[in-house]
């Protein structure tokens, strides 16, 4: 599973003109979902996301959490991150999850974060989606949670 976060001054997603998903001061998360990714990939994930220490402290440094800040979580379902571009000029797919499975695991993630994370906006699942944002830094990460094999 990986994740793209991007810390912001805020954030919204629009489907068609309608804005759906709309933060504040918080963290946009771009989501990707591989095959083999599934419940041990996504709280783990997701404890890695709110857990990361991206703003500031009194000092400026970045040694605080989302958590840490009461920030929002703005989580928008990207499958391209999953995209294979090891060779030519056009990207696979083949690495990405099923749809099927991706909403799954796209569903999954978010009502964790819920659980966890005071105010959690969303797109929508495989809708052409407009996002903006205020990246705020800027500050962006790549995580990744691989999926475990044989297990």
């Amino acid at each position: 599973m990986i994740g793209l976060i991007q810390r912001v001054l805020n954030a919204k997603v629009e489907i068609s003109g309608e804005v759906v998903g709309k933060i504040g001061p918080g963290m946009l998360l771009l989501l990707g979902i591989q095959p083999g990714d599934g419940e041990r990939e996504a709280d783990r994930l997701l404890q890695r996301v709110s857990t990361y220490r991206i703003f500031e402290d009194g000092e400026q440094r970045m040694n605080r959490s989302l958590l840490d800040v009461g920030g929002a979580l703005l989580v928008v379902s990207q499958f391209t991150l999953a995209a294979d571009t090891q060779k030519g000029t056009r990207p696979g797919f083949s690495t990405a999850a099923t749809p099927a499975a991706g909403e799954r695991w796209y569903d999954y993630f978010v009502a964790a974060a819920r659980r966890r994370v005071a105010q959690v906006e969303t797109g929508r699942f495989g809708a052409d989606m407009k996002v903006h944002l205020v990246n705020d830094g800027p500050v962006t990460f790549w995580l990744e949670v691989k999926p475990e094999r044989n297990a």
